[in-house]
């Protein structure tokens, strides 16, 4: 078989699969064309219409942020704010210390803090065995210009060493305000053990209140059950506006059912490829020999 008989060859069993191509019509669903997918026809979706599948977005009970799912306890949404009340009426501006559990250092005269929840000598002892972590602030004042004095995180051991970080409030200050005495920070942190304290000037005459908002803590009581010392607050902290709350919030849940998530996939509508024509290219012809009389000499 000649190399030009073999090429017309496979050319007319690609003709004899792909049959429209000579024709004006789009593919019909008749035509069994190989996608590539053969032996997963169950599995495939396909790319045609929108649908919508229902599915569990967490497979664990508790969703958590940077701890194992298995182990970690739950705080209980009510049970994590400390409202810290400081007034100052000794006449001049003095430095309160809020916290610092292992020095039980005394307030100055005229200097009270309040703990809203219980007391602060009740937080204190617990911050020693069962220290925990602060993320996010709301800080009231009664005059603005007491958000000039910063305030200064101390961490102190009892082998002497002294560790200081300090924070402005100013920054967290805006003139889109309504309220100009109240600042919410959620980027404020710290961690509250007994080492830990936070000291700020009060001026006379100030009242300053915190809310502060725990995120983890320690809880030995747990071992008495068998269970991890840690727990975490798995719901996001109250800003006070309505819409960022709500965004934010975790869905509630009913006779201990989770609610279904639900989520859209939308695909692209399948494209049909582009047309093409094929031509069948003419055979070479072979090249005709002519018979030339010679003439006798």
């Amino acid at each position: 078989m000649s190399y030009e008989d073999e090429l017309m060859r496979y050319q007319e069993a690609a003709e004899d699969q792909y049959d429209d191509y000579d024709s004006d019509e789009i593919y019909d669903e008749e035509d069994d064309f190989d996608t590539g997918f053969e032996g997963m026809d169950d599995d495939y979706v396909g790319y045609d219409d929108e649908y919508e599948e229902e599915f569990d977005l967490y497979e664990d009970e508790e969703e958590f942020d940077d701890y194992s799912r298995s182990s970690l306890g739950k705080i209980d949404p009510n049970d994590r704010t400390l409202t810290v009340v400081v007034k100052n009426t000794s006449g001049a501006s003095a430095e309160a210390v809020i916290f610092g559990g292992n020095a039980e250092k005394a307030q100055p005269a005229g200097v009270t803090v309040d703990i809203e929840e219980s007391s602060h000598k009740e937080v204190r002892e617990e911050s020693k065995s069962n220290p925990f972590k602060i993320a996010g602030m709301k800080y009231s004042v009664s005059n603005a210009l007491q958000f000039d004095n910063v305030l200064r995180i101390d961490r102190r051991t009892a082998s002497g060493s002294k560790t200081t970080r300090v924070y402005q409030p100013r920054n967290a200050t805006s003139p889109q305000n309504f309220t100009q005495t109240l600042i919410d920070d959620d980027n404020f942190e710290m961690d509250v053990t007994g080492q830990d304290s936070l000291n700020v000037v009060i001026g006379d005459g100030v009242t300053a209140v915190f809310t502060f908002t725990i995120k983890a803590r320690a809880n030995l009581g747990n071992l008495l059950k068998g269970s991890n010392v840690a727990e975490l607050s798995s719901a996001p902290r109250t800003t006070g506006l309505p819409q960022l709350d709500l965004i934010r919030r975790k869905r509630p849940t009913a006779y201990g059912m989770r609610p279904r998530r639900r989520r859209v996939r939308r695909y692209r509508p399948r494209v049909a490829p582009p047309r093409v024509r094929y031509v069948r290219p003419k055979p070479a012809r072979k090249p005709t020999t002519k018979l030339v009389r010679r003439k006798k000499r």
